[in-house]
């Protein structure tokens, strides 16, 4: 039976995790200040993976409780990233739920009550230090951190008597308030992944929780969100470790440790050398993405792209973030989703960060639009054939394009690249790769095949007899097979590259396979 460890003041508490909770309830509770980076899609998976292996939900939250970092666009954003990766909510701002509003600006006045508790209780108090005051302060004391061993000094309800504070407020004096924080005591918990955790509260400082402006931080926002919602396992990125003292001092403060929820710090995924956190400025550095989808900064009018935008399928990249810091102990790369909600495991969950590879990436999506149905790829390849301009004969002819096309393929916008020859013909031939070599006995070959194929029956075009006929017609010109198979394919397809060369003939058809070698051989001669 699964358990975890709180301990304060040297006070062991042990709660069996059947007891804590009925039902597995996670939660993806992003700020909606710009891009969704790599890590915040992984947390999403392993939270929407842990839900379904255990017939629990999965929850989305919008953190919008800094409206100075709000941005304007961000919140559809994400729902859409979501949406592209099939890591849809169960519950959230869009359809909703037992527990909403799922907004925490929507929320806010769930919080003060809560605040005004732990203020009540002598666990959280009023400051009314402005910002020029607290300034002075850090330029005064470099390291200056607001805690136990200033806070008498500054300007609190702590150091305030009782009718000063109750004046400041009634005055309208603006303030915080803030977690009081006691010295020389120690914060256990229990972390799914790492074990054992501590930490000691003279290094942690009195955060604030409630703002001026009546909006609770992060730290308050976090702890009371999942007591009221019934969170069962809180996954976030390792960076949020050092602000965990904080929120399980809060659940004990608030009276609510009984109902905490297991805890999964999450490794971090690195930049591919595995120096410091993968960023954004990495990527443009690097050349890749690290967004799922192109993001473009509305105050700036910058646009980062996306992994969507780059031509990975989904499942692909879902696929790929699974691997990043977790396995299933086999040499299994492939996972479908069923596949990845049947194995994963917390336990197989690294300590240790995971370094991001751009050229595994690219391996995973070359092999899932290898095994990708016709289907699949269709609509995207459609999107940028329309952008091109380019008319499609038939859908049938597309999907046979795309069967032959589609292993050479390492994104979805890579087809364009690798088939536009399909859709017209080329304008510009590899010829130096051809008129070195060039000879009126090869002249005469490519008359005699126009000839030839025009009088080959509709029943004899397929690869196998056109390659046929093409071998015997070379034989009895006195060339050899591959002196005319490369200026062949160059003049179908305009350079060294594409699928079997007969292949391409069969799709082309007749008339445009011999109007194109009509065309090429004057360009050859000239």
């Amino acid at each position: 039976m699964g358990c975890f460890n709180f301990r304060l003041d040297n006070i062991p508490y042990l709660y069996p995790m059947s007891e804590i909770t009925k039902k597995v309830r996670v939660r993806f509770a992003p700020s909606p200040t710009g891009g969704l980076h790599l890590g915040g899609v992984r947390t999403v998976l392993f939270n929407y993976l842990f839900a379904r292996q255990h017939k629990g939900d999965f929850v989305l939250r919008i953190e919008d409780t800094d409206q100075n970092r709000y941005v304007e666009g961000a919140e559809q954003y994400i729902i859409d990233c979501l949406n592209w990766c099939g890591l849809n909510p169960d519950e959230g701002p869009v359809n909703g739920g037992p527990f909403a509003p799922y907004r925490q600006s929507e929320r806010k006045e769930n919080y003060r009550q809560y605040a005004e508790q732990l203020v009540n209780d002598g666990f959280a108090y009023y400051a009314f230090d402005t910002t020029a005051e607290l300034e002075e302060q850090r330029l005064k004391f470099p390291n200056f951190r607001y805690g136990h061993e200033n806070r008498k000094q500054l300007r609190n309800s702590l150091s305030l008597s009782v009718d000063e504070t109750k004046q400041l407020i009634e005055q309208g004096v603006p303030y915080v308030i803030r977690i009081k924080v006691l010295p020389d005591e120690t914060v256990h918990f229990h972390d799914m992944i790492r074990g054992h955790v501590s930490f000691e509260t003279d290094l942690v400082d009195d955060k604030v929780l409630l703002k001026a402006d009546g909006m609770p931080t992060y730290h308050l926002a976090v702890v009371v969100d999942d007591y009221l919602m019934q969170i069962s396992h809180a996954f976030r990125g390792e960076e949020w470790l050092p602000s965990a003292p904080v929120h399980i001092l809060l659940w004990e403060y608030l009276g609510w440790k009984n109902n905490m929820p297991e805890w999964v710090h999450l490794p971090l995924i690195l930049k591919p050398d595995g120096n410091g956190k993968l960023s954004k400025r990495d990527g443009d550095r690097l050349g890749f993405p690290i967004y799922a989808m192109n993001w473009t900064d509305p105050k700036s009018g910058e646009t980062s792209k996306g992994f969507r935008e780059m031509g990975f399928l989904p499942e692909a990249f879902v696929n790929m973030l699974a691997l990043l810091g977790w396995n299933d102990g086999t040499e299994q790369e492939i996972f479908s989703i069923e596949e990845l909600i049947e194995k994963f495991s917390i336990e197989k969950i690294s300590k240790s960060g995971a370094k991001f590879d751009i050229e595994k990436a690219k391996w995973f999506s070359h092999e899932y639009i290898k095994k990708a149905d016709v289907s699949t790829i269709r609509y995207q390849v459609l999107e940028d054939l329309n952008k091109r301009a380019i008319t499609v004969k038939s859908e049938e002819y597309l999907d046979q394009v795309i069967t032959l096309i589609k292993e050479r393929m390492t994104f979805l916008q890579d087809f364009w690249e690798q088939a536009s020859f399909f859709f017209q013909a080329p304008e510009h031939y590899d010829l130096d790769s051809v008129k070195p070599k060039w000879t009126d006995a090869k002249t005469g070959y490519f008359e005699k095949l126009i000839a030839q194929l025009n009088s080959l029956s509709d029943n004899k075009w397929n690869a196998t007899d056109l390659e046929a006929s093409f071998k015997t017609l070379a034989e009895e010109s006195g060339l050899k097979t591959g002196e005319v198979m490369l200026p062949f394919r160059i003049m179908l397809v305009g350079g060294k590259f594409g699928p079997g060369v007969f292949d391409i003939a069969v799709l082309l058809g007749r008339d445009e396979t011999t109007e194109r070698i009509h065309r090429a051989l004057g360009a050859f001669q000239s």
